[in-house]
């Protein structure tokens, strides 16, 4: 198991002009753990793992394995294996033959070879296929000999760019599933890339969220949906409820009343107040209640989606399915904000 380290990691591509693509990256990503790259298209994730597999020199900072300095190390050396995201196995070659493509190259012996690939289809859940070809297999078979590929060769870190991207969504799940799997069984060190909120929670011990370049919070998955460091991340992550307001001690004067919180790392002063969809009391007298008009009302199965009115505020709630028949499109009730998950952020710039 190996600890990765980046140290003030900066990446600039030159071209028309100059384009900062990682900015002062610092980041202790810890040993035998999943850790997710997150953030939209362009943030600088994808470029950061290419740095961290070798393929792409930073233009300053630097990256260690367990202390030691990797930069000088070429990527067939440095004890990392990547698995892109298009899979790039060799069309002309067999499953066996793509799997064993790294152990060749180490000019391993042949029965060390055919013992090692066959244990690697045996964990990636794909046994006796040694012999088939890309083009017979599935987006989520071939997947799963990249993964293969990529372990057989014991890598001390594994990258993966984007690994269920491409797969349908029922298969989704099933790949989610292996990779953790595996990983837990190997405790190998992970790295993925994922523009995907939903992914990275499932897949991820701890999420490094980017935007345009520069970390932004590095948080285990739970914490970005009850604590995010700003309005942005929260927006990130599904908040859709803003409510401006200025903080004194534990209450916040809000255009809607006096809301009570409870203590909270925040300076006095203005504020904005969040809260999840899920966390709104519909229907629910009490502690910061407001009056507000039903607008819309969804079914979803489960449960049911709201959105509401209050004083020309607007709210959406989840509430369970069953509570759904109690308010129609134009009814005043009561909403509720329970002073527990209530989370308050500094103003947007």
């Amino acid at each position: 198991m190996t600890q990765v380290c980046l140290q003030q990691l900066n990446k600039v591509f030159r071209g028309k002009g100059l384009v900062h693509a990682v900015k002062d990256l610092n980041l202790e990503i810890a040993s035998g753990r999943i850790t997710a790259l997150l953030g939209p298209s362009g943030c600088g994730k994808t470029t950061t793992l290419k740095m961290i597999a070798g393929l792409l020199q930073p233009s300053s900072g630097d990256i260690t394995f367990d202390g030691k300095s990797v930069l000088r190390i070429p990527p067939e050396k440095r004890g990392a294996s990547m698995v892109f995201q298009n899979y790039l196995l060799f069309p002309y070659m067999s499953v066996g033959e793509n799997v064993a493509f790294g152990l060749r190259m180490r000019h391993e012996d042949k029965k060390v070879i055919r013992k090692k690939v066959a244990e690697m289809l045996e964990l990636v859940r794909l046994p006796g296929f040694e012999d088939r070809r890309p083009k017979q297999l599935s987006g989520g078979q071939q997947q799963r000999v990249a993964l293969a590929r990529a372990l057989v060769i014991g890598p001390e870190v594994l990258l993966l760019d984007e690994p269920i991207s491409n797969l349908d969504a029922h298969l989704r799940d099933e790949m989610r599933e292996l990779i953790v799997s595996i990983q837990r069984e190997l405790g190998i060190t992970t790295i993925f890339v994922t523009h995907d909120q939903e992914e990275a929670v499932v897949l991820a011990d701890k999420i490094a969220l980017m935007f345009d370049g520069v970390l932004h919070q590095f948080d285990e998955p739970n914490v970005f949906y009850q604590r995010p460091a700003s309005v942005k991340i929260a927006r990130f992550f599904g908040g859709v409820n803003f409510l401006k307001g200025r903080k004194r001690g534990t209450q916040v004067e809000t255009c809607l009343g006096v809301m009570n919180v409870d203590p909270q790392p925040i300076a006095d002063g203005p504020v904005v107040l969040t809260i999840r969809p899920e966390n709104l009391k519909l229907g629910e007298e009490g502690e910061n209640r407001v009056r507000a008009v039903v607008r819309s009302r969804v079914y979803c199965g489960t449960h049911a989606r709201y959105k509401v009115e209050a004083d020309g505020c607007h709210f959406e709630l989840v509430t369970d399915a069953a509570n759904m028949q109690c308010f129609q499109e134009g009814d005043l009730v009561p909403l509720r904000f329970p002073r527990e998950k209530i989370w308050l952020l500094p103003p947007e710039e």
